[in-house]
């Protein structure tokens, strides 16, 4: 193989494992305070978090630039600390994946975390638990096929993310060019078999997580 095929490979396992260990935390997080918490504008919150499940790649990656660019608050405060911008840089494209697979992470540990018992979590406090150890100690473990089935489908949908990515750190060879995007581009240039051999890599990496998924829930 060359390095050609590597690079984007290499890039997207990468970018998917970095952004799904962020999407789980956040996802655990989000879930726990949505799936224990009331209060007003609940509703509204959780249609955000859930927004980018059915929104187009295009529109996600239009608002990352609107929100991250370099004519945002956030953008200039982001060339201000690291003297340069975000759009077009391998975090551009970590964004793009934890934008897209955190939907998926949330719903479920949401309903991992729904589904366990609340007089377990009240007896634990009784017996002098704190939030955190009760959190911790039986509402997680209580839940980790939900959360691990999660995490996985996370970090699947973060390697095969395109559309929002494409738009928001470029197809730049070597730098933000995911296999996704490689691919897109080697059809374009009627290169069938180097995206062959991408496509094939692609459907055996997400089989073998879909299978982990299936083995979780059983």
């Amino acid at each position: 193989m060359t390095t050609n095929f590597w690079s984007p490979l290499q890039l997207s396992l990468e970018i998917s494992v970095v952004a799904g260990i962020i999407v789980i935390i956040l996802g655990i997080l989000c879930a726990r305070l949505m799936a224990r918490k009331t209060f007003k504008g609940k509703a509204v919150v959780e249609t955000i978090f859930l927004l980018p499940l059915v929104l187009p790649p295009s529109v996600v990656g239009f608002l990352l630039i609107v929100v991250f660019g370099q004519h945002s608050p956030l953008g200039r405060a982001i060339e201000w600390v690291f003297h340069q911008p975000i759009i077009f840089t391998w975090w551009a494209a970590v964004i793009s994946a934890i934008v897209v697979a955190f939907p998926l992470m949330y719903q479920s540990a949401r309903t991992g975390l729904e589904a366990v018992d609340r007089d377990i979590e009240d007896a634990a406090r009784v017996d002098g638990a704190g939030e955190w150890k009760v959190f911790k100690s039986i509402s997680i473990p209580l839940a980790i096929k939900s959360i691990v089935a999660g995490g996985v489908l996370s970090v699947a949908r973060a390697l095969g993310e395109f559309g929002a990515t494409l738009m928001f750190a470029g197809n730049i060879p070597g730098k933000t060019q995911t296999t996704p995007t490689a691919i897109y581009l080697a059809i374009d240039s009627g290169n069938m078999h180097l995206a062959w051999l991408w496509v094939l890599s692609m459907i055996g990496i997400s089989f073998l997580m879909l299978i982990i998924v299936n083995l979780i829930r059983d």
